[in-house]
């Protein structure tokens, strides 16, 4: 920690010191033919030397603007870009004294000069788009997409890659308005590169069907289109990599792209045995990803883009390789196809300690574990846009995948009452191998009817999927106490799942009023049939064979749900605002056949009425207010209803609960956001509720050896809200100086109503999260990033047997990077986490450190790279889940420290007649 505050004291005190002279230029922008202001009109300052962009910023309300900066330049070039405006230039002295440039009127453009006309201004604000000018924004050299993600006002980019804009997530990436490897956005971010991009475009996600129809986006998501050079759209570029590393550690990967006008072909391929997904180069420090940008699951796997890789908490080896193919089939007829092949080994072990809460007592669970995982999935998509004329559209989109998986699994678990007395205990030994097959289809077609905005689409989406697996098992289950049981299994078990599912839809939109007031008229039809059978055997000893059928632990039934939903919407769009308020009444039906048990077949159906109203405001090109409300209802599974008597668990029996009724859930979600450009600073808050009425929980009974006998019921009372904010400020110190800040806040307040040993109880938690980070930047030399969050949770039980909770946890990280001398950069990332609240034997608190030295060679085509991983040894995963029954302390196995030396090269010929395309204006320092 004192090292941490020593840096925060030299982060300080080099932000102390100033260079350059001050200026402030004011002014007013008017249109020169009708003497209106012009809002949202981009002015910037640049050197007359060489063009390098000094500040910026967006015209107001009012058409006014300020620009504040330090400069060490006489005199600087004024320009000022507008939509549909000539371009104003000037030439202004630099002086110590304020200069009002008093009122500026702009000229209108001819219309064919602005096609011809490239933009240079940074920023761009059109109806629906926000556009960022690449060439404005100065980051590392090689730097990818992901790192000048990073620069863009507004833009925040997590360790996983996940990328938010203004608090809203970034759903996909385009390049050039074509997929690029599916949906999977850090495939985009962390493979291209910064020197190809020309424009980054930003608006709210839509798909090209309701673009083509003229229908608002999505306002909880974003959409990023990434724009190639015209001179750029030409040639071959792409990097290999790969590096070796102390204790067998290693890593390989390549990237090669043929681009030729709209037609694309990139082939990528990898392998690693560090826990990475084995295509993302990203920054330096991270050369080919890092444990951070993978995603577990609780089922032991990382998943990128729905594609398997293994055990995640463990030691993962992987290999991927993948082709995509982006085309132009004749003026607006678009093809993309995609082909992944994924394959990883993980080993993973851990250890569990729970302590099981009752209304009037505690016990005690202790396990550990271990798992060997080997997945293979390989996984096609494909999309066609047919446009059959200006008003008819057809949108394919059909895709595979195929996977095949082998765990083994070992397991030891005790229970002990508060005296430590030993009530039950059991050892699992298993061996599963997992066959799934999915193909689906989803296709869309619409059609404009005459200028007021009138439609008609069709949409279908069918899914099939089919999943087989052999399960041998092999347990020991002793049951103490004054009733002992031992329970032993030896069983082979044959599965097979299958689904099919239909889903039809059908929208008609009558204007009202041209292009303003709609009434849609929608209607959805989904069918989802679902056979599950599973045939368990009992090991015979005197045949030595699986063939004692085991009645109570197989099922074979097959599951059919129908639902009818009519709806009608009011819609009203404007440029200002869109409102929609609609209702809709759900017809479902509910069919089980059990064909083992055909007393326990179900037959059921339910109605409910469905409610949705959302409002989006744009209070000007700066700022916007959206807020949504629906009321949604869901049936229960049939696992939930069914009264079958599962006892595939000895320690847990369940059963279900004919009787359950379905859940509606009011959801109320409202955000707002703005960013002042002229400022540098930008505000977002968001915040979301569900109120659960009927909702379905487990409800279980808890016998004197703690074995436990589950069913479902109904409550109410449920609800959850959260609350997010962020606070950013950008200064510039100078033209090589600046600082930025932000400050984030967020909290969460939960009702939970539940049962705990057949008493029902509530339980009312409180989360409080503040955040702070802050970027120091010395361009070219240094920069340098400290940061800290707080989490606080509070929860109070309605149960005076219940003791109330509390747990904090502090988490401070520090990254640095350092670009002297000029072909070297030294990159550090280092965390503190301390958790006060985890139990003896686990580690509490742990340093985290990760360094990179990289070299370039080859005139910057080549780098070697050192990384050093866990720097200190204290790699450590260690960490407490609090719930209403329980509190756990768990650990598992983790990567341990490596050192890693690699090489990556980078080719590129695009550009006109194979010249690398690289202008001045995409020159990075």
């Amino acid at each position: 920690m004192k090292k941490f505050l020593c840096v925060l004291t030299l982060l300080c005190a080099c932000m102390t010191f100033s260079q350059g002279k001050p200026f402030k230029i004011s002014g007013t922008l008017i249109s020169g033919e009708d003497q209106t202001p012009l809002e949202s009109a981009t002015i910037y300052l640049e050197t007359l030397k060489d063009s390098t962009l000094i500040t910026y910023t967006i015209s107001d309300k009012n058409g006014g603007f300020v620009l504040d900066n330090r400069t060490y330049e006489d005199s600087l070039n004024l320009i000022i870009s507008y939509i549909g405006f000539e371009t104003y230039t000037r030439i202004l002295k630099i002086g110590k004294d304020p200069l009002n440039l008093k009122t500026i009127p702009l000229k209108t453009a001819n219309v064919l000069d602005e096609v011809l006309v490239r933009s240079r201004a940074p920023i761009t604000i059109k109806k629906d788009t926000l556009e960022f000018n690449v060439a404005s924004f100065k980051t590392k050299k090689d730097a990818t997409v992901e790192d000048l993600l990073k620069e863009l006002p507004g833009v925040e980019v997590d360790e996983d890659g996940t990328i938010k804009i203004n608090g809203k997530e970034v759903s996909e990436i385009l390049v050039n308005g074509k997929p690029f490897f599916g949906n999977d956005p850090t495939i985009t971010t962390r493979n291209l590169t910064k020197d190809l991009i020309e424009k980054v475009q930003i608006t709210d996600a839509k798909s090209k069907a309701e673009a083509f129809s003229g229908e608002k986006g999505d306002k909880d998501s974003k959409s990023i289109n990434l724009t190639i050079k015209e001179e750029n759209n030409k040639g071959v570029f792409g990097r290999v990599a790969a590096g070796a590393g102390t204790d067998d550690h290693y890593e390989f990967a390549g990237l090669v792209n043929v681009f030729d006008n709209e037609q694309r072909i990139s082939v990528l391929a990898g392998g690693n045995n560090i826990n990475s997904a084995g295509f993302s180069f990203g920054e330096l420090h991270k050369m080919f990803g890092s444990v951070n940008s993978v995603s577990f699951s609780g089922s032991d796997s990382f998943v990128i883009d729905g594609r398997s890789f293994g055990g995640g908490q463990g030691i993962t080896s992987s290999q991927t390789a993948g082709v995509n193919y982006a085309d132009e089939l004749g003026k607006g007829n678009d093809v993309s196809a995609d082909y992944f092949y994924s394959s990883s080994h993980s080993d993973n072990a851990s250890i569990v300690e729970r302590e099981n809460i009752l209304p009037d007592s505690r016990y005690f669970t202790n396990s550990s574990s271990s798992s060997i995982n080997d997945t293979e999935a390989h996984s096609v998509n494909t999309a066609f846009d047919i446009k059959i004329d200006s008003t008819f559209l057809i949108n394919v989109r059909p895709s595979f995948r195929f996977s095949n998986s082998k765990n083994s699994f070992e397991k030891e678990e005790t229970s002990s009452d508060a005296n430590n007395t030993l009530m039950n205990q059991g050892k699992t030994a298993s061996f599963v191998e997992n066959t799934g097959k999915d193909f689906g289809n989803n296709l869309n077609l619409t059609k404009r009817f005459g200028k007021g905005g009138s439609f008609i689409r069709v949409n279908m989406n069918a899914n099939v999927t089919a999943n087989n697996s052999s399960d041998f098992l092999n347990s020991e289950t002793n049951i103490y106490g004054n009733d002992p049981n031992d329970i032993l299994r030896d069983q082979f078990t044959d599965g097979e799942r299958t689904s099919n599912r239909l889903d039809l839809g059908f929208t008609y939109r009558l204007p009202l009023q041209a292009k303003k007031w709609f009434f849609d008229f929608k209607y959805a039809y989904n069918i989802d049939k679902r056979k599950d059978q599973r045939s368990t055997f009992d090991f015979d000893q005197e045949s030595q064979s699986y063939d004692i059928f085991n009645t109570a632990l197989s099922t074979d039934f097959i599951n059919k749900n129908h639902k009818h939903t009519p709806n009608v919407q009011l819609v009203f769009n404007s440029e200002k605002a869109n409102i929609i308020l609609g209702s809709g009444y759900s017809l479902t039906r509910l069919e089980n056949a059990d064909r083992l048990r055909p007393e326990l077949s179900l037959n059921q159906t339910y109605d409910f009425l469905e409610l949705n109203a959302n409002l989006d405001y744009k209070f000007n090109p700066k700022s916007s207010f959206y807020a949504y409300y629906d009321l949604g209802n869901n049936t229960p599974e049939i696992a939930q209803l069914q009264p079958f008597t599962d006892v595939s668990d000895p320690l847990n029996t369940i059963i279900g609960n004919p009787s359950l009724s379905p859940s509606k859930t009011h959801r109320i979600s409202a955000d707002y956001n703005n960013y002042d450009y002229q400022k540098r600073s930008g505000f977002y808050v968001y915040a979301n509720a569900y109120i659960i009425d009927d909702q379905v929980v487990s409800k279980s009974q808890v016998d004197e050896n703690f074995v436990r006998t589950t069913t479902y019921t109904n409550v109410n009372g449920n609800y959850s809200s959260y609350l997010g904010s962020s606070l950013s400020k950008d200064f510039k110190i100078d033209s090589l100086q600046t600082v930025k800040m932000n400050v984030g806040l967020s909290g969460n307040m939960n009702n939970r109503v539940n049962f705990n040993n057949n008493v029902e109880y509530a339980a009312l938690s409180i989360g409080l999260n503040p955040s702070i980070g802050v970027t120091y930047t010395w361009k070219n030399i240094f920069e340098i990033r400290p940061n800290y969050r707080l989490s606080i949770t509070n929860t109070r039980y309605d149960l005076d047997d219940f003791d109330d909770r509390n747990f904090l946890r502090h988490s401070v990280g520090i990254r640095t990077a350092t670009f002297m001398p000029k072909k070297l950069e030294w990159r550090n990332d280092i965390s503190y986490t301390y958790n006060r609240d985890v139990a003896e034997g686990f580690q509490k608190s742990a340093w985290f450190w990760n360094a990179t030295l990289a070299y370039s060679v080859l005139k910057d085509k080549g780098n070697i790279t050192l990384k050093v991983y866990d720097l200190l040894n204290q790699n450590t995963n260690a960490q407490r889940i609090a719930t209403d029954n329980y509190i756990q302390d768990s650990q598992s196995t983790v990567l341990e420290q490596y050192f890693m030396l690699s090489f990556s090269w980078k080719f590129n010929s695009l550009g006109p007649k194979g010249e690398s395309g690289r202008g001045s204006m995409f020159m990075m320092d």
